[in-house]
């Protein structure tokens, strides 16, 4: 048994799947599939079941894997420190963002993060608020950012940083107002919206608050349910309906009068940002110096207990 096929073994179970592992280790799928016959002939065991479409971990599979990442982890362990003491500091990451994270919150983040540790590299995969967990539990990424909580007893989440949405309509949309520039909400039966899918952190704030006073979301006149945050902006603009938006995501626009930005008297459309990661993870240094430079920048202190 040897390092490489101990990768390979936890690729294949991470991601279900030879093709998928094969290309994250940029291997040839024959190859993969070569070193876990070694491994199996080796160890004297099954330790994939491949009966079905996706590929799920026997129960020699199961106590193998979990023994594969601690020692995974110690090589890169000794890498890092070995590294480290030469002056440099260097590995990859993982991370899974839903939209509005990924493109208005993040990206000033890493920006820090890189001039400080130049020599790491890092992987950003893209998915809704309520698939996140998933890819961590799985291994597959290390960390998430998303805008909606979503309570599972092996992730650990902190709170980072507040954002608020607002009614976005195009500038030939007149609404009244009050003396604070607020609207009443029954203004919101009048209009056409435009809605993210089911699944995005924005959409559950949306439907939480509505289903919580007169104007229900089931009530409203939806034209159209949109995957991306940007698209749904856009069509805002070019006068295809009404919606709601992350204020980080607008402001900018309303600032230079390409959108109207409305807020709803005695509604608050508030959510909080969350940094998640699974309770189980065992981390890398590079992880843990990640973890360390999120804390510092966002001044907040997070639940390091599984750390090395």
């Amino acid at each position: 048994m040897d390092i490489k096929q101990l990768e390979v073994f936890v690729a294949v179970a991470k991601h279900k799947s030879f093709s998928k592992a094969a290309r994250e280790l940029f291997l040839t799928q024959p190859t993969v599939s070569s070193h876990i016959q070694n491994l199996e002939s080796e160890m004297q065991t099954v330790l994939l079941n491949r009966n079905n479409k996706t590929i799920t971990l026997t129960d020699s599979g199961n106590i193998l894997y979990n023994h594969a990442i601690v020692i995974l982890n110690d090589c890169k362990k000794a890498v890092y420190d070995i590294k480290e003491y030469s002056g440099r500091i260097e590995g990859s990451l993982n991370i899974v963002c839903s939209s509005i994270p990924e493109t208005y919150i993040f990206p000033k983040f890493l920006s820090n993060f890189c001039d400080r540790y130049p020599n790491i590299t890092f992987t950003i995969n893209h998915c809704n608020s309520n698939l996140v967990i998933p890819e961590i539990l799985s291994e597959r990424v290390t960390f998430g950012i998303v805008g909606s909580k979503l309570k599972h007893p092996h992730i650990e989440y902190s709170d980072f940083i507040n954002d608020e949405l607002l009614l976005i309509c195009p500038n030939d949309c007149k609404l009244d107002v009050d003396q604070d520039g607020y609207i009443d909400i029954e203004n919101l039966k009048k209009l056409t919206f435009l809605m993210r899918k089911e699944g995005s952190g924005t959409r559950n704030v949306i439907v939480k608050t509505l289903n919580s006073s007169p104007v229900t979301f089931s009530s409203l006149k939806v034209r159209a349910n949109v995957e991306s945050n940007d698209a749904i902006i856009q069509m805002v603009k070019e006068g295809l309906g009404c919606s709601f938006a992350s204020q980080i995501s607008v402001q900018d626009m309303i600032d230079r009068n390409e959108l109207k930005g409305y807020r709803i008297k005695g509604y608050k459309f508030d959510r909080n940002f969350y940094f998640l990661f699974s309770k189980k993870k065992v981390f890398t240094p590079t992880e843990k110096k990640f973890l360390e430079f999120f804390e510092e920048f966002y001044g907040i202190s997070i639940n390091e207990d599984t750390s090395l």
